[in-house]
């Protein structure tokens, strides 16, 4: 798991890793959220557009539509699973 130390400015500079994953190069945006339930950090990319992500999925590619009920459940399933 990358590590990452705190300067005495509160300053924290992202493993390589994170930002190749993330596509995160200078100047980008992100959000930190907190889970009380948990006690974690979630880290999200905020400036990419739509044209940036646009097909990145495409390999999930299902046969039948899938219901918004049916994609929360999915998110909420994953997120446990990560998360707990």
């Amino acid at each position: 798991m990358p590590t990452a130390t705190i300067t005495s400015k509160g300053q924290v500079t992202l493993p390589r890793i994170i930002r190749e994953k993330l596509n995160l190069s200078a100047g980008d945006k992100i959000d930190f959220c907190f889970d009380d339930t948990s006690n974690r950090v979630i880290l999200t990319a905020k400036n990419k557009k739509v044209a940036d992500v646009y097909g990145l999925l495409a390999h999930l590619a299902l046969d039948k539509p899938v219901s918004v009920q049916e994609m929360n459940e999915g998110i909420a399933e994953y997120i446990q699973e990560k998360y707990s």
